[in-house]
């Protein structure tokens, strides 16, 4: 009877399990224990938001970009940075074409969009725990700088599959016409490390050269119902954009084209690193809930929920180390001064080496391991995840682990990425080796 019982109680805690994960499948970012919506944020916007009401920072509105200039000062976001979007494809399409495009600045956790006669900065932020945030700085209002978080108008798209099910941001490229609208029967990309260079950047402006590589930026369709390609050798190696439209507005006159592919890795990488964190709680609520209903110790750890932290894991590692990347086919050359700020950040290690310094002739970086490894976003992972992403890039670049997805590390791009981790990262030390029965033991 006894058994009978036991396996009844296991029945019925699984068909309340996968009820209620079938319920809010979609929606597991406004559940416990993310909250997404009525949980405070804590990223670099929101505690500029707390350091404003405290009265220990302030903006400055100017007539020609509004808070923009100030805001990017707060926040300790390059100007270099800028990219230019001229698809109808944000909040403020109205104002957006492709002789006014919006510009997008940005550094490790902070994306800012401004607009010509803008209503609003558009403001988007990688947050530790609950991915991405958006918000708005109203431009209309110079003496008081207001600053509004947005949730459910921004999910529609930023909490979606393009973003992993989590809210996330999104690079996405399009077949713009004559106005800037996407000619959406042709098709999108969300682009990223794996786009094909073919793919990358339509409804963008790009500045910067690359060889014989074609994109789709720079270019529009003025008569899609005769001639439905790009002439993508018309939006080719284009190194000045003051025949496309007056560039005198904007803080710079680039559109970077190492900005636009860091830009591209970054926010792959956050959307990777926001899925896995939530899986990583949701797993840990699961198992708990699991592990009381069966009366077992509270930190029982089930081969399902062992299963469920390494896939979390295996995709951060996968994503740190450029593992499906498309390779490059001439170099890459931008046109402002990104590359150098950006590498110049560092950390360096004794020998100055960092894991910022760009490649830009078979690959962007030339140690493939993301920056965003130190990043608020990697250290607030699950301890769960977190502990099996470390043994497993011990596993990776001490040679141990050979297998086809990983064969674009040379054993000398292992060694390096390595020993610039264990220089340069303040959780690194399992690097240094761990014997094997630690490996396979439970966490």
């Amino acid at each position: 009877m006894m058994f009978i019982m036991h396996h009844l109680r296991i029945g019925s805690v699984l068909i309340l399990l996968l009820t209620a994960r079938t319920a809010i499948a979609q929606l597991d970012f406004e559940q416990e224990p993310i909250l997404y919506s009525s949980t405070k944020a804590t990223d670099p916007v929101a505690r500029l938001m707390d350091r404003l009401q405290n009265g220990d920072a302030s903006l400055q509105w100017e007539p020609r970009h509004g808070y923009l200039k100030s805001l990017m000062t707060e926040l300790n976001v390059p100007e270099s940075s800028q990219v230019l979007v001229f698809s109808k494809t944000s909040l403020q399409i109205s104002r957006i074409t492709p002789k006014t495009p919006r510009a997008l600045y940005f550094n490790d956790d902070v994306y800012l969009g401004w607009v010509q006669r803008g209503d609003v900065v558009e403001i988007s932020a990688a947050d530790p725990q609950l991915g991405g945030t958006f918000y708005t700085l109203d431009q209309r209002s110079p003496d008081t700088p207001i600053i509004t978080r947005e949730t459910a108008k921004c999910l529609q798209c930023h909490g979606s599959s393009h973003t992993r099910r989590t809210p996330g941001h999104i690079v996405r490229s399009v077949f713009p016409d004559a106005g800037g609208q996407p000619v959406y029967r042709l098709g999108t990309h969300v682009t990223d490390d794996s786009s094909p260079f073919s793919e990358r950047w339509g409804g963008w402006y790009v500045t910067g050269t690359h060889g014989h590589q074609r994109h789709m930026g720079n270019c529009v369709l003025y008569n899609e119902a005769v001639v439905e390609k790009l002439d993508v050798n018309s939006g080719a190696n284009i190194t000045d954009l003051s025949s496309h439209f007056s560039v005198s507005p904007y803080l710079t006159p680039h559109s970077d084209i190492v900005a636009l592919m860091v830009l591209e890795h970054q926010v792959t990488m956050h959307n990777i690193l926001t899925a896995s964190n939530h899986s990583g709680r949701i797993t840990v609520r699961d198992s708990a809930i699991m592990n009381k209903a069966l009366e077992r110790p509270d930190d029982f750890e089930s081969e399902s929920t062992d299963r469920r932290f390494a896939s979390a894991a295996e995709n951060v590692v996968k994503g740190l180390l450029f593992c499906d990347a498309a390779p490059l086919t001439d170099s890459i050359q931008g046109t402002s001064g990104f590359a150098d700020e950006f590498a110049a950040r560092g950390p360096l290690d004794s020998h100055g080496r960092s894991l910022r310094q760009f490649d830009l002739q078979t690959s962007l970086f030339r140690y493939p391991c993301s920056f965003l490894i130190y990043s608020d976003s990697f250290v607030a992972l699950p301890p769960s995840v977190k502990s099996r992403v470390w043994r497993r890039l011990d596993e990776i670049l001490s040679g141990q682990d050979t297998s086809p997805k990983f064969a674009h590390l040379s054993p000398d791009d292992r060694k390096v990425i390595r020993e610039i981790l264990l220089e340069t990262h303040p959780e690194a030390g399992s690097l240094k080796g761990i014997e094997p029965e630690a490996k396979t033991s439970k966490l």
